[in-house]
């Protein structure tokens, strides 16, 4: 059965982790949002009396069976695709490192919405210069010293986030690193070689060749300021401790 992807048209967002995962394993699925009438399906399914009604985008749809948010879509997905560990609590550790993605997502949303999701960035750019300083010089590092560290803890060698095989969690990091890098380009250069392995891990995740021909397609939405990864020069930084 075709998977159906549900998410907002023109935003690469919390969809565009899915859409990794489903483009490297050659998935076939379609982007219902940017067909022709497919924002119009997508709202209708958000407003139907259902239980299984999503609650927002993305969600995903496989026959009869609805799924929603980005780290339980990937759970379901990873095994039959081939992206995740044979063994059940490796999964479920792998589930867990995907949800702390999510966090780190979700913060890197709110340098540039800090008061509400339902106020214009112009009506909070104090506040948001505020929080970016202290993502760029705190939480940024908080975060990428541990995938790193959990890069590094593997025997085998630091290639990917849990085992020895590629995973949606890779996709994942990858697509984390390219976002922070886009959104924050001058903090992220001022870190300089801090995360070797997490360096690599992108430029391998960007080398892969189903990675790199849906990034030269036009199936693949760039960053842009409609979306979570936003770049604003002035809550960029050089990363080492200045206020904004």
């Amino acid at each position: 059965m075709t998977y159906e992807l549900y998410y907002w048209d023109g935003l690469p967002g919390r969809g565009e982790f899915v859409r990794l995962a489903l483009e490297q394993a050659g998935a076939d699925y379609v982007d219902i949002a940017r067909g022709s009438d497919g924002t119009d399906r997508m709202l209708d399914i958000l407003e139907e009396t259902r239980a299984d009604a999503p609650f927002a985008p993305p969600f995903l749809k496989h026959g009869d069976l609805i799924l929603s948010q980005t780290a339980n879509i990937l759970f379901y997905l990873g095994p039959r695709l081939g992206l995740a560990p044979d063994s059940e609590g490796e999964r479920h550790r792998l589930n867990g490192l995907q949800m702390t993605i999510a966090d780190m997502v979700a913060e890197a949303h709110d340098t540039h919405h800090p008061v509400a999701t339902g106020l214009y960035y112009e009506d909070q750019k104090p506040e948001a210069k505020r929080r970016a300083a202290d993502f760029r010089t705190v939480r940024i590092p908080k975060y990428l010293d541990y995938f790193e560290r959990v890069l590094s803890a593997h025997p085998d060698g630091p290639k990917h986030i849990i085992g020895t095989a590629l995973t949606y969690g890779d996709l994942s990091l990858h697509h984390l690193l390219e976002g922070l890098h886009y959104a924050f380009p001058q903090a992220m250069s001022a870190f300089g070689n801090r995360w070797p392995h997490l360096d690599a891990l992108r430029r391998d995740v960007a080398s892969l060749p189903n990675i790199a021909a849906y990034r030269a397609s036009d199936r693949h939405i760039p960053f842009n300021e409609s979306c979570i990864f936003r770049h604003y020069p002035e809550l960029d930084g050089t990363g080492t401790g200045q206020q904004g």
